[in-house]
């Protein structure tokens, strides 16, 4: 499966995607709006391989879940995000991954589909009707407004960026470069908390690696990734900083 709402078990924020139609949709809009309120309990975030770099800055960076993909941390305990407040305002100055940004759009499909369709959650809070003030109409005249057609690039591209992530996650993996790992947080009130049940990148491994897989990860531009993970973990501290 790709990462879209083809799936048994929704995508992480979506409750109700269908299929964007013309038909069906002909009334939808999407009012403006940079609250995240939506994301404010999750504590990990799918992170692309391109976005490591601006990332690793904000959150440690750690592998978990199904094919151990990428994940940014924002926050330490379950159910919380450390980096929206109360009005659903993402912390200014730290990068917002494009997980979040593309919603409430994604994509579904097989990975057999030559072409993905394209769906919104109905009951996304931004999505509401045409004539609402402010909002931005999905479609005009049974055709694809520049929103619309900005949506469907997004998630493609998005699609293209989860595609090769995976494909470099794979090749750590055969190289035996990920190892569990276990980071203990001690809080400003001293309490200590052991996180637990993700990976990381083994850095004696990789310094082992004989020159034709160094190579290997270097071609498929894993490399970047790799020394990102590595590098996040000097943001714990960043991220302890959020609780306040």
């Amino acid at each position: 499966m790709t990462d879209t709402a083809a799936s048994s078990a929704l995508p992480m924020f979506y409750a109700k995607p269908e299929g964007l139609s013309t038909n069906t949709h002909a009334d939808l809009a999407l009012k403006p709006t940079n609250n995240y309120s939506f994301a404010a309990t999750a504590n990990a975030i799918p992170l692309m391989a391109a976005e490591m770099p601006q990332a690793m800055r904000s959150y440690p960076i750690v592998f978990a879940g199904s094919g151990n993909m990428p994940l940014a941390l924002t926050g330490i305990k379950s159910g919380e995000n450390n980096f929206i407040d109360t009005d659903g305002i993402w912390a200014d100055g730290h990068y917002i991954p494009a997980y979040v940004r593309r919603y409430p759009f994604v994509l579904a499909g097989d990975e057999e589909d030559e072409r993905l369709t394209l769906c919104i959650d109905r009951d996304a809070a931004s999505v509401t009707t045409v004539g609402t003030d402010g909002a931005n109409p999905l479609f005009i005249s049974g055709e694809p407004t520049e929103l619309t057609k900005n949506a469907i690039t997004f998630c493609e591209e998005y699609q293209t960026m989860f595609n090769a992530t995976k494909a470099m996650v794979a090749l750590m993996d055969k190289h035996g470069l990920l190892i569990d790992q276990t980071s203990k947080i001690t809080l400003p009130d001293g309490q200590s908390h052991n996180i637990a049940g993700f990976m990381g990148i083994d850095e004696g491994k990789l310094n082992a690696l004989n020159d034709a897989a160094f190579l290997e990860l270097r071609k498929a531009g894993a490399l970047g990734a790799i020394y990102c993970q590595l590098g996040s973990t000097n943001s714990w501290q960043s991220l302890l900083n959020r609780r306040g």
